[in-house]
């Protein structure tokens, strides 16, 4: 069932998100409902610690949005370098992660609003490459959005462990 408030045209604000708390709860919640498991308290801690670090040192951006003034959903940002490149002569990237909706609130453009502001902010940091991970349902919001499959790419899964 999504959410439909009385107004017609209800408000999407984004919210930076700096308070170590709120990030944590934002991002149990996504672990349960990405992974569908929830977060072992070893990968918490480890959230947090990167939290700590990375919000202080500007190299994470994170956002909340709030639908109707309900608090709707959230994504971030993670800046890094690379070694550049043609494509990338700088070599600063953005990585968008943790983008997620709560079910009720989904269809209203709230995705798309979150994606919007991640860019801009990379943008602002001067990242010519802007990637992310998706699942198979987050794929057109991404698409919509000017994001296109990357065929070249890889991801190594430790086979021994």
């Amino acid at each position: 069932m999504n959410i439909r408030p009385t107004h017609p045209y209800p408000t999407i604000d984004l919210i930076a998100v700096t308070d170590i708390n709120d990030l944590m709860l934002w991002r149990a919640e996504v672990i349960a409902n990405v992974f569908e498991q929830p977060a072992s308290q070893t990968l918490l801690d480890a959230n947090r610690r990167y939290y700590l670090t990375h919000i202080a040192d500007g190299t994470h951006y994170a956002v909340k949005a709030l639908y109707g003034g309900e608090e709707a959903g959230c994504g971030s940002v993670c800046f890094s370098d690379e070694l550049p490149s043609p494509d990338n002569p700088d070599g600063r990237c953005a990585y968008l992660m943790n983008i997620y909706v709560r079910e009720p609130y989904r269809n209203n453009g709230i995705a798309h609003k979150i994606i919007d502001r991640l860019i801009a902010v990379s943008k602002r940091h001067k990242a010519a490459k802007i990637y992310l991970e998706t699942t198979d349902q987050g794929k057109p919001v991404y698409q919509s959005s000017g994001f296109t499959a990357m065929p070249d790419m890889m991801k190594y899964y430790d086979t021994e462990t």
